[in-house]
């Protein structure tokens, strides 16, 4: 455990009052569907997946690993459900205690063991928190060529689901950067000179939890460019936004991508709509950090639903 980590017994009783939490304000048949907690729904993909292993024979070594990466509250439950209803796929979520401790990946040669004894043609593995090091995993030795899914999401959109799901927690990590007290938790891994000189120079003791959570969306989505992963052929960038307004087409798209035939259950799940086009009122500086992001993300990954009005 490293110093600067809970003990098991706090840890778990944060989890159990953040769970009570989400209960209460977003519903139990919210909380159920995000986690996959029904018993009957699990048997039922659990019996499919085994199925199709008998039918398939797959040789160990040959699945080819996913990598879902990007930032929390991004809509990566949503791929990760439809993905998880063909048989193909063997889903490693980061609640996996095989291969996560505490929603972050254990040692890569634990990763590395757990592809390489699959029996699926795929294994998804989502290390959110190892967002910043998805390169690295793409060049994990042992294993076959692996792509890469980096899920983003409107700034505004995920900045209210971030607050009214974890609260703070984006503003303590910026101040914890700043302060130098970070430790080796991952919101501080893989920052750049530049990176650290832009959290600085924000005064994080006036600083607002919505804002905040606006400034990390920018440093953790930055990322995408910086690691020079918008070059890379085995990189895809998906859109929440493009996701919903058009479920199958996005989901088509992600398939031709990994090379695997789309069917419509693998996207039958994400209810149609048109995203919010509200602005929250964060700081200016921010705002303009994150319009101007957004704009390359947009290019790099397709068209997103306009925003109009509301605050800047």
């Amino acid at each position: 455990m490293a110093d600067d980590e809970p003990s098991a017994l706090a840890y778990t009783a944060r989890r159990i009052a953040r769970h009570v939490h989400w209960a209460r304000t977003e519903g139990i048949g919210r909380l159920i569907e995000e986690d996959r907690l029904n018993p009957v729904e699990r048997l039922r993909t659990g019996l499919g997946k085994a199925r199709w292993r008998l039918r398939h024979r797959v040789a160990p070594g040959t699945a080819v690993p996913v990598y879902l990466v990007g930032l929390q509250r991004s809509g990566t439950n949503m791929l990760v459900r439809g993905l998880d209803n063909a048989p193909e796929f063997e889903v490693r979520n980061e609640n996996d205690r095989r291969v996560f401790h505490r929603f972050q990946l254990r040692a890569d040669e634990v990763l590395t063991a757990v592809v390489r004894r699959s029996r699926h043609a795929y294994v998804l593995v989502k290390p959110l928190c190892e967002t910043h090091r998805v390169d690295e995993l793409l060049a994990l030795p042992g294993l076959a060529p692996g792509r890469a899914l980096w899920m983003w999401r409107d700034v505004d959109d995920r900045a209210r689901s971030e607050v009214a799901k974890f609260g703070d927690a984006n503003l303590r990590a910026l101040r914890a950067i700043a302060d130098g007290t970070i430790g080796g938790r991952w919101q501080g891994q893989r920052l750049d000179a530049a990176t650290y000189e832009l959290i600085h120079g924000f005064d994080h003791a006036r600083m607002d939890p919505h804002t905040a959570a606006a400034l990390f969306w920018y440093v953790r989505n930055d990322l995408f460019f910086r690691l020079g992963l918008h070059t890379r052929a085995d990189v895809l960038l998906c859109g929440y936004d493009a996701l919903v307004t058009d479920p199958a087409g996005q989901i088509r798209r992600l398939c031709d991508f990994l090379d695997f035939p789309y069917r419509p259950a693998l996207s039958a799940h994400v209810e149609r709509r048109t995203p919010r086009r509200d602005r929250l009122p964060i700081d200016p500086r921010v705002r303009d950090l994150c319009d101007r992001l957004t704009e390359r993300l947009v290019a790099a990954g397709g068209p997103v639903a306009a925003k109009t009005g509301g605050a800047t």
